[in-house]
């Protein structure tokens, strides 16, 4: 469906909650098509598509507020669904922060953000480089790489439009592509698993059906052979794609919901040193290509760059328009989530960030959600692989890091320059000064 056709649909949706009486309204319409297609030990195993489409709309009638939404376009069920939200509004309580955000707060600048660039592979193409992807792990090392998960290939496609009763109307056509490959090694008894993947807006800013291949199955390689460790306190890296989850703790620490709840270990903590004076964190909202590049949130606000953090220290948060009167404040334009965090590096690789650390713990794989955000207290099973004297020594399995958020975040040391391009929250390797780690 094209952008205009959608806009109109979010136009009529307006039209029908203002008849039936709402006060105000905002609706979004989207339609997304995919496809799939995976393969295992060299035959194509499964090939999906998907066709999607979806309405959804909030009327405020005052201070009552209703949602509903609809997987069905058509005029008919485009009432049905205002006049679900309508039944709903009227059968709620009042609250006085609900509502559309301010009028002057809306986007009127949309620029292209280069979000489109369609694949047209075909389903036979797609297998083809699959199995190329899986062909290139499983020749990383014939006599240990014994099976395999299996590789794919994914294209999708979408389009949305967003409209509310200040007359704002936005919305934009986007692509995401992928490329993943997963091996299985075994070893004197010991079998171990790992992975790697490449995603893009554009399928020429991925990275090669080889190289994915090549990595996961060097990495799957690499983590057999674990030894046990002593527990004790040491300093731990998370290895980049494990750091980018170090940063998504940290900005729920610093969202609305958390905040205005009070369920947030970074309670009150505007413009005060919440981090080592090393980290520093941009948004960068309007990022051509972006994973989460928009020029306007969920509600129309307009999104800004900005620096979140500065040296250590907190220079915002992050709100929509609902938490943010909740708190007294204004909204940031970040309904909906962040765009696009970068963190700056301090200038090492990789190998100088295991030089840095000396002895310790680099971590590639946590498991569970041991995180309490209200008091910042951090457990997480992990595995990874020993360092000593900056060289690795051997991997590790079964082993827990246990350490306390706040605390983790004002000992960062290092912040390294294998930055992960493909996240919406791009960072290097995070190298923390002291956690406890524990033996299985």
């Amino acid at each position: 469906m094209e952008l205009d056709a959608l806009k109109q649909i979010s136009q009529d949706v307006l039209k029908l909650a203002k008849a039936a009486g709402a006060s105000s309204a905002e609706t979004e319409v989207s339609f997304g098509t995919g496809q799939n297609v995976s393969v295992r030990l060299g035959e194509t195993e499964n090939i999906e598509y998907n066709r999607d489409k979806g309405v959804s709309v909030t009327v405020y009638f005052g201070q009552q507020k209703g949602h509903a939404s609809s997987s069905d376009l058509s005029p008919l069920a485009l009432k049905d669904t205002v006049e679900a939200a309508s039944n709903i509004a009227k059968h709620t309580a009042k609250d006085e922060f609900c509502g559309l955000a301010d009028a002057n707060l809306m986007a009127t600048d949309i620029p292209d953000l280069d979000l489109y660039h369609p694949w047209n592979i075909t389903v036979e193409d797609a297998a083809e480089l699959a199995k190329v992807c899986e062909a290139a792990a499983l020749s990383v090392d014939k006599k240990r790489i014994t099976n395999s998960e299996g590789a794919g290939v994914s294209s999708s496609e979408s389009v949305f439009a967003y409209a509310n009763s200040h007359g704002f109307v936005g919305g934009n056509r986007s692509s995401r592509h992928s490329i993943s490959c997963s091996v299985i090694a075994e070893h004197a008894g010991a079998m171990q698993r790992d992975y790697w993947y490449s995603s893009a807006r554009d399928m020429r800013d991925m990275e090669s059906a080889e190289y994915v291949g090549n990595l996961a199955g060097q990495r799957t390689v690499k983590r057999l052979g674990a030894k046990p460790i002593k527990t004790g306190q040491y300093p731990v890296l998370f290895e980049a794609p494990l750091a980018s989850g170090l940063i998504s703790s940290l900005i729920g620490a610093i969202s609305g919901s958390n905040l205005y709840r009070k369920s947030s270990f970074l309670l009150d903590s505007l413009h005060k040193q919440i981090a080592s004076p090393l980290l520093n964190i941009e948004e960068l909202p309007h990022l051509k290509k972006g994973v989460a590049s928009s020029s306007f949130d969920s509600e129309g606000v307009a999104t800004k760059a900005r620096q979140l953090i500065e040296n250590g220290v907190l220079n915002g948060y992050v709100l929509g328009s609902y938490s943010a009167r909740k708190l007294g404040m204004q909204t940031t334009g970040n309904a909906g989530g962040s765009h696009n965090l970068i963190v700056a590096s301090t200038g090492e690789n990789l190998e100088q960030l295991l030089q840095k650390m000396g002895t310790g713990l680099l971590v590639t794989e946590v498991l569970g959600h041991g995180l309490n955000m209200v008091t910042g207290d951090y457990s997480r099973g992990a595995a990874g692989y020993w360092v000593e004297e900056g060289v690795i020594a051997h991997p590790v399995e079964e082993i827990t890091i246990a350490g306390n958020m706040q605390d983790m975040l004002q000992h960062i040391v290092a912040i390294g320059t294998d930055i992960i391009k493909h996240s919406s929250k791009q960072t290097g390797s995070i190298l923390v000064e002291n956690m406890m780690v524990a033996a299985g």
